[in-house]
């Protein structure tokens, strides 16, 4: 019995000791497995859930002044590019463009009987010249007569005073078609500088006119309108605004010390709170901000006090986001997100590059066609210079 209890401990005591050499195996490769996944994996990557969904945020304003007469879009709604958001009335607009064109049409008759006082003038200066002419003419059949005492001294006098004031009146006129052709010389009638200034006026006149209607600059969502039909406004006042839920992307915001990895271009992970982790959305690392939020905020911090405390700084940096995937899973501005960015690729820039020659964004919806205008202009130019 005794020795059957001997060998019942001595193989317990072997069991022991493998169940701890196992363990201890086993804590051991799990270490080195860590070590390795760390080293491999968690030491290539940075993760921050300081990370917001970031966009375009475009308000609108109307460009001349008016009372609103028509909304056409509300909070929430889809607008395409160039449609037709505020329709202001358009009386004083109306009104202001046939001042203008009235203001044209005069400029152009008023500079017509310029040009025609400098012809008037030419021939007047004929006229004189033929006066002094004669007047010279008269003096010197008298003059001879006076030497004889066959006329009388006074009758030559006269004469001469004849000729100096024929001479004065040349002289006069002569100054008069200068002035007139300071004016009118070397330009025709249609591109004399006082038809193109009131040219120039009717066109931003008419522009003005075409300008009561608010259009959509982008396709986005109608956002914070703030406008009334009827309200008053002025160029400047905001009205609504329109986001474009395709041009998003993340700004995530790291603090300080993990930004020693990261490279521009590198590859990121997002998710976010809306859809939580069934959807992933794949980005990159498009830029680093110039400063920590609290440099750019709008009370800087101010250090220089005796209760110093240091707090880890966040620099905010930006992720683009995929078309493709924000078009199949939408996003909005703000929401919050889980940023995981692969440090693997360390060769890329710490910098941005620099500004590219094309516009980042542009729209054609808010182009006049001034090439109508122009024409207007020259028509109204042409039935006032009509005979």
């Amino acid at each position: 019995m005794a020795t059957e209890n001997r060998n019942n401990e001595e193989l317990n005591g072997t069991k022991r000791k493998r169940l701890l050499v196992g363990m201890t195996l086993f804590f051991i490769l799990a270490g080195i497995g860590y070590a390795i996944y760390y080293d491999r994996v968690l030491s290539q990557r940075e993760e921050t859930d300081d990370a917001y969904v970031g966009g375009n945020l475009i308000t609108l304003s109307s460009q001349v002044t008016g009372n609103v007469q028509e909304i056409y879009a509300d909070e929430t709604q889809m607008v395409k590019s160039g449609a037709t958001l505020i329709k202001l009335d358009p009386l004083d607009a109306d009104v202001a463009l046939r001042q203008s064109e009235a203001k044209l049409g005069a400029t152009v008759r008023q500079l017509r009987e310029r040009y025609a006082s400098v012809a008037q003038y030419e021939a007047l200066i004929e006229q004189r010249k033929l006066s002094l002419q004669r007047a010279q003419e008269d003096l010197a059949r008298r003059a001879p007569l006076a030497a004889d005492h066959t006329l009388a001294t006074e009758d030559v006098t006269h004469a001469r005073e004849a000729v100096a004031d024929a001479k004065a009146a040349l002289e006069v006129a002569q100054r008069q078609l200068d002035a007139a052709r300071a004016t009118v010389s070397g330009v025709s009638l249609a591109q004399h500088p006082s038809v193109q200034a009131a040219k120039a006026d009717f066109i931003q006149t008419w522009v003005g006119a075409r300008r009561n209607a608010v259009l959509a600059p982008a396709t986005g969502y109608v956002a914070k309108r703030s406008v009334q039909v009827g309200a008053h406004v002025t160029p400047g006042t905001p009205l609504l605004a329109i986001v474009p839920l395709d041009q998003l992307w993340v700004d995530a915001n790291f603090k300080e010390s993990e930004l020693q990895n990261l490279r521009i271009g590198q590859a990121v992970t997002i998710e976010t709170d809306l859809y939580g982790g069934k959807v992933e959305y794949k980005g990159r690392v498009v830029g680093l901000a110039a400063g920590t939020g609290s440099a750019f905020s709008l009370l800087p911090a101010q250090n220089a006090t005796g209760n110093w405390i240091k707090i880890v700084q966040r620099v905010p940096v930006r992720i683009a986001l995929d078309p493709k995937e924000l078009a199949e899973h939408p996003l909005r501005i703000g929401l919050s997100t889980q940023v995981t960015v692969d440090t693997h690729q360390r060769d890329g820039a710490v910098l941005g590059a620099p500004m590219a020659a094309a516009p980042v964004y542009a729209t054609q919806a808010l182009k006049q066609p001034v090439t109508d205008a122009e024409a207007a202009a020259q028509a109204i130019i042409a039935r006032n210079l009509a005979q």
